[in-house]
């Protein structure tokens, strides 16, 4: 298996250093192995992973969800857990999603009406 240093993996992950090693000190990753001079050496498990969490990130998961959702994946049987956690953030995004829609409808009426009389 593959390891890549931090900065290796910060280029892969899009996410910076600094905020690799706030995921890893507030459980959103779990501890991550060290070299034997004790630098951090990443797996290709950890980049699926952090992939993923970028996702949610990008999503508007909150730190809190990603805490829980990081911790939960330290174990193979809280896959209901997960399920629900993913869940009810998809229901969140769906109705902010519903939201932005109505704002766009709203935004083209508008335009529609100034096209109208210009």
């Amino acid at each position: 298996m593959a390891t890549y240093t931090p900065a290796e993996t910060a280029a892969l992950s899009g996410f910076s250093i600094d905020t690799l090693r706030y995921y890893e000190r507030e459980g959103i990753l779990p501890p991550v192995a060290r070299t034997a001079g004790g630098h951090r050496a990443y797996s290709d498990d950890e980049l699926i992973l952090l992939e993923f969490l970028k996702c949610l990130r990008e999503t508007g998961m909150p730190v809190d969800s990603l805490r829980r959702y990081g911790r939960l994946c330290r174990s193979d049987d809280t896959v209901p857990e997960r399920i629900a956690l993913l869940e009810e953030h998809a229901e969140t995004v769906a109705r902010q999603l519903a939201e932005v829609q109505a704002q766009q409808e709203r935004l083209a009426e508008k335009l529609a009406w100034y096209r109208s009389i210009v």
